[in-house]
């Protein structure tokens, strides 16, 4: 009997099964670009293009559902960009696993487009 996956493993399942999907059409433009899941984020509200907000709450205090962080130098070696899905956050505002679905897709299509500098709509065309 094969053991049930937890709700942060299916999380990450569908963090996954968009990033490969874009990868797929993105490919060389995201060689080199980390993707990570966090459960909540570090909110310090410094950088607003950085972040997708809930489009129902003004900048005031919502809470962030992914980051995109550039590439960077760091003790001296160079970090690559990252972009990083928040779970909860996420979770909560889904109806059900299907809605998820499409949460994680979206957020992770407005990410990619943050960090290609691109519209959402080119980055997706599906969506």
């Amino acid at each position: 009997m094969p053991l049930a996956r937890t709700r942060a493993e299916q999380f990450d399942d569908l963090v996954l099964d968009a990033v490969e999907d874009i990868e797929r059409r993105w490919e060389r433009e995201l060689a080199g670009v980390e993707f990570a899941v966090e459960d909540v984020p570090w909110v310090d509200h410094t950088s607003p293009d950085e972040v997708v907000l809930d489009p129902d709450v003004l900048d005031d205090g919502s809470i962030p559902l992914a980051r995109v962080l550039p590439a960077h130098r760091e003790n001296g070696r160079e970090v690559p960009p990252r972009i990083v899905v928040y779970r909860r956050p996420l979770e909560i505002r889904a109806h059900d696993r299907d809605d998820l679905a499409e949460l994680v897709r979206d957020v992770v299509v407005d990410q990619v487009a943050v960090l290609l500098g691109r519209d959402p709509d080119e980055i997706d065309p599906t969506g």
